[in-house]
């Protein structure tokens, strides 16, 4: 059965042909700003909260979902927030096509699908070729957030990040059960009411690491991704 597609008529979205007709990310915002990137906005709940604390950053909130962009939407616009944008879109489309090296600040990526069953965990996003091609696109000294609530993803994403040269823990162990000041989504507060942990990950990347765009992992057609060569290859 398919979903009924909702008309997102608010000036905090922007569709993929208006993205792909400015000269980069950095137009879609009133005042030129150090950007964000939050992988998987939800309902909107994280990301207002982070751009009423840090005002002066740009924000772009993706999900392949309709219905999330269109809740996150009406929550931007409620709040009177000009430096968040949304997209509907698959987060390594989005940086292959349409983000520029060392253009992100920091990335958030909070409870994305965990993927459980065995067979399957090859889809999760947060991964090592992921967590490549990410260095290529955070700035010197950007940032990487990622929260879940499933033990078995923390445990994988605990077992790469600490020993990839291109990252560093801004932490003193490799995740923590809370990070003061950070927002929670609707999804993180449902598992924190009833007493269910987060795993925390805050990592940045060192500043004179390079990875050249040759080295970058290959992006292919398959699941949720819907174009095949990076763009910048």
């Amino acid at each position: 059965m398919t979903q009924r597609v909702i008309e997102i008529n608010s000036p905090s979205f922007v569709c993929e042909q208006h993205l792909a007709a400015t000269a980069g990310v950095a137009e879609l915002f009133p005042v030129e700003q150090p950007l964000v990137l939050e992988i998987g906005c939800g309902t909107g709940h994280f990301i207002v909260d982070l751009a009423r604390q840090q005002p002066h950053r740009n924000y772009l909130a993706i999900d392949i979902y309709n219905k999330g962009c269109y809740k996150t939407c009406a929550k931007i616009d409620a709040a009177g927030l000009a430096n968040v944008r949304v997209l509907r879109m698959e987060a390594r489309y989005l940086l292959n096509r349409f983000c520029a090296a060392d253009s992100l600040a920091a990335v958030y990526v909070n409870c994305p699908d965990p993927w459980p069953k065995k067979r399957h965990r090859y889809r999760r996003l947060v991964n090592g070729d992921f967590l490549r091609l990410l260095l290529y696109y955070l700035h010197p000294h950007g940032e990487f957030f990622f929260a879940t609530d499933f033990t078995d993803y923390a445990a994988d994403v605990a077992e790469i990040l600490p020993f990839h040269p291109g990252y560093k823990n801004r932490q003193p162990t490799s995740f923590s059960y809370q990070l003061p000041g950070y927002p929670s989504s609707k999804y993180m507060r449902r598992f924190l009411d009833q007493g269910q942990p987060i795993y925390y990950f805050h990592y940045q990347r060192v500043a004179d690491f390079k990875i050249r765009v040759e080295e970058l992992p290959e992006i292919v057609q398959g699941f949720r991704i819907r174009w095949g060569k990076a763009a910048n290859a």
